[in-house]
């Protein structure tokens, strides 16, 4: 049985969050295809919550075993705009597309989807030149702009009457992707979720927010989502407001 030297060790951690990475963007890729070729939005929506997992995990990983390197940082970058920029704005797209009144408004108006991986681009860009970052977001981060997305395909599925008619209309929908698009680059602080001890007092509106979105999930399912990212939001301008 073959033994790994500490050199081989150290290549094989290394590389250990780049391969958890690859697999967020595997799992982006997979749902285009879900949307793109299928029409399948529930699926796509899954992918977006399974690379959402893999995007963690490798934050997580390099954290844990002290891997960090700037191609990983890239690699990140490069997943994080499949996942949570093209492949939301392909759900969206779709979703404009089943909106009754599309045809009545605009035949391009659905194409404002594609900004959307612009903007999270952008983001992306900003995020890793911006040494304000490391504790923080400046910007709503794009797995959380990509959970919202994804989000809409399941609660339509679970047929809420108001919710739908509401969601399904074009006019709405290029409302959402222009304020997420805003929000995705705006100059305001939020929180992460970097636990960097378990101190309750200084992670208090952190455990606030798990604590709530804990029981939003148990009792609405993913028709919490959009409520959770809400809160996240006010809570991290309570957040800095209380730490002004």
């Amino acid at each position: 049985m073959a033994i790994l030297t500490p050199e081989m060790r150290k290549r094989v951690k290394k590389h250990v969050p780049n391969a958890i990475t690859c697999a967020n963007l595997f799992s982006g890729c997979v749902g285009i295809v879900f949307v793109a070729f299928q029409d399948n939005l529930e699926y796509a929506a899954y992918c977006i919550f399974l690379a959402a997992i893999f995007d963690f995990f490798d934050g997580l990983a390099s954290r844990v075993l002290q891997a960090y390197s700037l191609i990983g940082k890239d690699l990140d970058s490069l997943a994080d705009v499949v996942s949570f920029g093209v492949l939301p704005a392909f759900i969206m797209y779709r979703l404009f597309l089943q909106a009754p009144q599309i045809e009545n408004v605009s035949i391009v108006l659905n194409f404002i989807a594609f900004l959307i991986p612009v903007f999270s681009a952008l983001r992306l860009a900003k995020f890793n030149n911006d040494e304000r970052q490391t504790d923080s977001f400046i910007g709503l981060p794009t797995p959380a702009n990509a959970i919202l997305i994804g989000s809409f395909p399941l609660i339509i599925k679970e047929q809420y009457g108001f919710f739908n008619a509401f969601v399904l209309n074009p006019f709405f929908l290029a409302f959402f992707v222009a304020i997420m698009c805003m929000l995705l680059v705006v100059e305001l602080p939020l929180m992460s979720f970097k636990f960097k001890n378990r101190d309750v007092h200084r992670n208090f509106y952190r455990y606030l927010l798990l604590l709530f979105s804990a029981i939003l999930i148990l009792f609405f399912k993913f028709a919490a989502v959009p409520a959770i990212v809400i809160m996240y939001i006010a809570l991290s301008i309570i957040q800095l407001r209380f730490a002004k």
